[in-house]
């Protein structure tokens, strides 16, 4: 453990760095910090701080920058809690509110591109966690008189959620009875046990409705449908401008990296089974060797009670922490709240 001399003086050069992307020396961070020690005092600690791998000198006339190691004793105890201004948590509150009763990939992407604004970095969103699954429930929501939101929800979580035309001719009191047939009829089953004489059998039973019918079966085999999951990416141009990323091959790296979604896919995956807010992996702690000299922040989000995607915003190891950290956490509960007050709450839990 740090004696909180050299904790105070590695919080002040991890600070110093973020903001500036130089080698901070002894002056610096007596004259700005407030550190009431001679230069010749924070220069020794610092030379200790190297000793102990939290720093390192990257020339013989510079100053020190962070390793890993310091960041990591930076983020773990040291940062000091970010928060979001009123205004910042306003507009986000807004986009979601002018986001309602839209499809769900379309909200997932408008989610992305909201966390890459918000940080400057750039933001990969793992998309509803899909797999073979059984159809939970279908809901119709009407829009107004020609128009309704058809939702299905599956056992995993999942829903799929399509605006369709209404019959005209089609009463709300016979539209609710045809819902509740297909819920009865339908309820647990895949689409491997839905049989060729089910589907006969529903044919003959909502003749007068067929139209609709095929409609909410084929967004039902949509939703059940084993598929890869989606990744979404937005800022990738973010990363590529940080001063670390100066070096050709690396940025042919990254930018392959941003092209293979399965593997994206699986550096996100893993946070599905965490039982934290928010999981900061910083450098070599990334599995991949493509973001070995980047820091993942990763914050899960939920469908009622179950866990179906990852949010990450993917920076420097010289990123901004706190300011990351509040706003994947406060766009992730934006992103809960709206998923649970519009489609949750559609009488389908």
């Amino acid at each position: 453990m740090l004696t909180s001399r050299k904790a105070l003086i590695l919080k002040a050069v991890v600070t110093e760095y973020i903001v500036h992307a130089e080698p901070v020396g002894s002056r610096t961070v007596t004259r700005r910090y407030n550190i009431n020690l001679s230069p010749a005092t924070v220069r020794n600690e610092m030379a200790d701080l190297e000793e102990m791998g939290y720093l390192v000198q990257p020339h013989t006339s510079a100053g020190r920058i962070p390793t890993q190691k310091g960041y990591r004793f930076y983020v773990d105890n040291l940062m000091d809690d970010d928060e979001l201004s009123p205004d910042i948590k306003e507009i986000v509150r807004k986009k979601y509110k002018y986001e309602r009763m839209r499809e769900i990939q379309d909200l997932i992407f408008q989610t992305c591109r909201l966390l890459s604004e918000l940080t400057s970095y750039t933001s990969i969103v793992l998309g509803p966690r899909l797999r073979k699954s059984a159809f939970k429930k279908l809901q119709i929501m009407p829009l107004d008189d020609r128009r309704g939101l058809l939702v299905v929800m599956a056992d995993t979580g999942f829903i799929k959620n399509k605006v369709i035309e209404l019959p005209r001719s089609l009463p709300a009191r016979e539209l609710a009875r045809i819902v509740a047939y297909l819920n009865h009829r339908l309820g647990g089953l895949t689409m491997e046990q839905i049989s060729a004489e089910l589907l006969r059998e529903m044919r003959h039973d909502l003749y007068n409705h067929l139209t609709f019918l095929e409609r909410a079966l084929k967004l039902l085999e949509e939703s059940l449908s084993e598929e890869e999951r989606r990744i979404f990416l937005w800022g990738t141009s973010h990363i590529l401008n940080q001063p670390e990323f100066k070096d050709v091959e690396k940025i042919k790296a990254l930018l392959g990296l941003f092209e293979q979604h399965s593997l994206l896919a699986s550096l996100l995956e893993d946070t599905i089974d965490c039982d934290r807010d928010v999981v900061v992996k910083i450098g070599s702690e990334n599995a991949l060797e493509e973001i070995k000299e980047c820091s993942l922040v990763l914050s899960t989000y939920q469908f009622g009670q179950d866990i179906v995607g990852t949010l990450a915003v993917l920076g420097p190891t010289r990123m901004h922490y706190g300011r990351v950290i509040a706003a994947t956490q406060f766009v992730a509960s934006q992103l809960n709240k709206h998923l649970a007050a519009d489609y949750f709450n559609l009488n389908i839990g």
